[in-house]
Order: C-alpha cells, then sequence, then structure tokens
C-alpha cells in the first residue's frame, strides 16, 4: 500500500563518506538537544516490564492496525488500499525528558511513514494515503519518506527537516531512530545513528501527548520501545558525578571501572548495578 516516493530527489545518507562534510553540521545542531539527554542515553535502559507499559494502546488505534500477541512492543498494519492508519502509545506524557527508539524496516514505509506525538484528539484515521499525523492541530510529525515535518498540514507546507537539507534533498534514516521528547522545555526532536539532529518542534509545553506513528504500507510492522524517562527535578550530584566518570573513561573503557581503586559498592554505582 502506497508506492515508493517519485524520483529526482537528491538523497543523503549520512553513512556515505562522500557526505561526511555534514557531520559538521550535524555537530553543530548538538548545542540544541535537552541538557540532560546525554544523563539519560548512559543510563540503563527500562525493562521490558516498563517497556511493555509504554508500548502502543491496542484500544487506542486505527481498525486496520493490531498490536500483536506475542509481541505487545508491535504493530501490525492490514493491506488496506487506500487507507492511511495510525495507533497511539499507552503513555501521555505532560512532564519530564522521554525517549524511545521507533523500528519500521526502510522497505515497509511506501509513500507516507510519520513519526511524532499527538494528543487524545488527533484523529488515527485517513481515506487515501496521507501523512495523517502532523496533518492536523493535535499532531506533529516527522514524514520519514520526504525528511519533512508536519504540525496543522493541512494549512501549512512542511518544513524540511534536519535543518541543514535543501528544499529537494531527501535524508535516509535507517531502520531505527530515537524519538527525544522534553515536556518541560516543550521540545520534540529525533536522534538518527547516534546524532541530534536538532530541536524539530517548539511550542509543546501545557500538553499532554503520546508516541504515534501513521503508515499506509500494507503488512508493514513497527515497534516502539521505550527507552527511559527524567522527571524535571534537580538530578542529585551523585549521579552528576557518576556521569562525570563515565564520561571522562568513553564508553569504550566502562570495563575498567573494575580495576579502579575504589569500594565494590562505588564500582557497582558507577556501573549502574
Amino acid at each position: 500500500m502506497g508506492q515508493k516516493v517519485p524520483g529526482g530527489i537528491k538523497t543523503i545518507d549520512m553513512r556515505d563518506p562522500a557526505f561526511s562534510p555534514l557531520k559538521l553540521e550535524l555537530q553543530a545542531l548538538s548545542h540544541t538537544k535537552p541538557a540532560r539527554l546525554d544523563l539519560l542515553l548512559d543510563m540503563p535502559p527500562a525493562s521490558l516490564e516498563v517497556q511493555v507499559q509504554h508500548s502502543w494502546n491496542n484500544d487506542d488505534r486505527s481498525l486496520n492496525i493490531f498490536v500483536k500477541d506475542d509481541n505487545k512492543l508491535v504493530f501490525h498494519r492490514h493491506p488496506v488500499a487506500q487507507s492511511t492508519d495510525a495507533i497511539r502509545g499507552r503513555v501521555g506524557y505532560t512532564r519530564g525528558l522521554h525517549v524511545w527508539e521507533i523500528s519500521w524496516a526502510m522497505r515497509q514505509r511506501g509513500t507516507h511513514a510519520v513519526v511524532g506525538v499527538a494528543t487524545g484528539d488527533a484523529p488515527l484515521h485517513s481515506v487515501g494515503y496521507t501523512a495523517l499525523v502532523g496533518n492536523n492541530t493535535e499532531s506533529w510529525g516527522w514524514d520519514l519518506c520526504r525528511s519533512k515535518l508536519y504540525h496543522d498540514g493541512k494549512n501549512h507546507p512542511g518544513k524540511t527537516y534536519p535543518a541543514f537539507l535543501e528544499p529537494d534533498d531527501t535524508f535516509i534514516i535507517p531502520d531505527s531512530l530515537l524519538v527525544v521528547l522534553d515536556m518541560d522545555e516543550g521540545t520534540l526532536g529525533y536522534i538518527v545513528d547516534g546524532q541530534y539532529l536538532g530541536v524539530a518542534f517548539r511550542g509543546l509545553k501545557g500538553r499532554k501527548l503520546y508516541p504515534v506513528v501513521s503508515a499506509v504500507w500494507g503488512h508493514c510492522e513497527i515497534r516502539i520501545r521505550y527507552i527511559n524517562g527524567l522527571d524535571p527535578e534537580p538530578l542529585p550530584l551523585m549521579d552528576l558525578c557518576r556521569r562525570s566518570v563515565r564520561v571522562a573513561l568513553g564508553r569504550d573503557r566502562l570495563s575498567e571501572i573494575h580495576g579502579l581503586p575504589l569500594p565494590a559498592s562505588l564500582k557497582n554505582y558507577l556501573l549502574y548495578q
């Protein structure tokens, strides 16, 4: 359902050495990311139990979608022609910093594949193929096929994202990406291949927002995996010190914590054990 995006568009794959100069553009976007994002991503991921609590809501979906019985993190879309279908997550967020991973195979995206957030009032079905998430005032989404951001898309054109792309460029997005929702700052952003792509949307404070995707491809299966969240309260000094030690060592040398002249309890704390 839904065919490939028409040709004539320059595609940018950041894994291609030819586009290495653009990585400097990406690095320049790092200063816009939420202050506590690095700390959250350094934490151990949420348990499977917590991931299920934050997974797709089988009671809040288009009827052309169902959550799989054998994997509550994954939904399946029926091959219904001329239909765009969406599903919300179980949990709506009003405060804190939250990150979740969306796994969506590139070959299963079709013409419209949108990832974002929505209020509880956003529609979850539309006739025809469209960027359903973001075409109204109740949702905000990134169309992975066009590298465009949409909000109230019926009245406003999409904006190119990441911001350094030319209007006719399309950004190659791999099978998985991270969504970064900061309800304390009221921003939404995305991470691809470990690179924060900058703030996509602002002005989200004061709402209750749910993870959402809209899809058109028949038999596509999309997984959501809640990574973790942080409350808005100031972080304890111990947590900040742990983060400083782990940054100083680097991710590839964390195993060397075992060799530090420290009490076992402190070593365990540094390793989140």
